[in-house]
């Protein structure tokens, strides 16, 4: 493939996959709105476009004209930083998840991802996306404010304590696999247990799915593991100073980041894009992009159908179930499946 070809083909992807993230996080919070209300029984946005639907863009508009404060108190660059590390860390972690395999236009093969497949893909997204958590803390300590920074100091444990447990959690997938690539863990999946039941990994790693599970919740800071941001206690978390986009940015990133590991747990347990394909020949090129976008659709549903049914955990209930249940469980797994796989 030509080098100009190859980078007009990067940048239209990386336009087009920017834009639907962006809409994907806008109304992924209007799905959890709607969603939480009519499980409580109220209606959720209604007024704003037919059936609420145009709630994102009157919420955008209010965080971009709303008065940005800065209060005299805080650590200037640091409070700037922080919401900005969050959000652009939070989005660039998207670059390297594949979303169907390939598609050929004018004689030229297409990879469904921004970069070329990258053998250590899933390193990478775990790296980018541990490193979301200075936008946290440097939030919570520059803005010089005793809630702030307690929220910042909760997070900061919660987001760190539950990244071990991710991280082993996966392992028993790349034991399986025998590689890091994220096309091959998927190209991985493909075919049938006894001719029927799909070969995802979920079948084979129910309790490594488990312990991924619990971890992406405490991981986004998500009820029922959103302590940095329990309102009763710490006001509103590590981002009480924060008003107008700033404000925003934090939400942005919790909602990118809930796709990211929604993605991912497409990826490694549900066979990616893998699913029945029939019809013509541009259906059969289309059908593996909806597949995949139905599964992170049911886990965001699954997301947010957590968070109208659970209450909050206690802090130490928390952190005590990290280290005590899920990391010890998580190891367990591992080893298992390593013995199994050597057997």
């Amino acid at each position: 493939m030509p080098i100009w070809i190859y980078i007009l083909a990067s940048v239209i992807k990386s336009a087009i996959v920017l834009g639907v993230l962006l809409t994907a996080v806008a109304y992924t919070v209007w799905l959890e709105r709607k969603v939480v209300g009519h499980m409580q029984n109220r209606w959720g946005p209604t007024r704003v476009g037919p059936f609420g639907l145009l709630q994102p863009a009157a919420d955008g508009l209010k965080f971009l004209f709303k008065e940005d404060l800065t209060p005299p108190h805080v650590y200037k660059p640091l409070y700037i930083a922080a919401p900005m590390i969050a959000v652009v860390f939070a989005l660039t972690s998207i670059a390297v998840i594949p979303f169907g395999n390939s598609i050929t236009i004018a004689g030229y093969t297409i990879p469904l991802q921004i970069t070329t497949d990258v053998n250590t893909g899933l390193l990478l997204i775990l790296g980018v996306t541990s490193i979301g958590i200075y936008g946290v803390a440097l939030a919570g300590w520059s803005s010089n404010n005793k809630y702030s920074l307690l929220g910042g100091l909760r997070a900061s444990a919660q987001m760190v304590s539950y990244e071990v447990s991710l991280g082993l959690s996966l392992v028993g997938v790349l034991i399986l696999t025998g590689s890091f690539s994220l096309n091959d863990i998927v190209a991985a999946q493909g075919g049938h247990f006894w001719g029927f039941i799909p070969r995802y990994n979920i079948f084979l790693q129910p309790v490594g799915f488990f312990c991924y599970l619990m971890a992406a919740y405490a991981e986004t800071n998500r009820i029922p593991f959103d302590l940095p941001e329990a309102e009763t206690e710490l006001v509103a978390g590590y981002h009480t100073e924060y008003s107008a986009m700033k404000f925003a940015m934090f939400f942005m990133a919790e909602y990118a980041n809930m796709i990211t590991v929604a993605c991912l747990a497409t990826l490694l347990f549900f066979g990616g894009w893998h699913g029945p394909i029939f019809g013509p020949e541009i259906l059969q090129a289309l059908l593996p992009v909806f597949w995949f976008v139905a599964k992170v659709f049911v886990f965001l549903f699954v997301y947010i159908w957590v968070r109208g049914t659970l209450p909050r955990f206690r802090y130490d209930q928390l952190m005590a179930f990290g280290w005590k249940f899920l990391l010890p469980l998580s190891l367990v797994n591992l080893i298992a499946t390593a013995i199994a796989v050597a057997w």
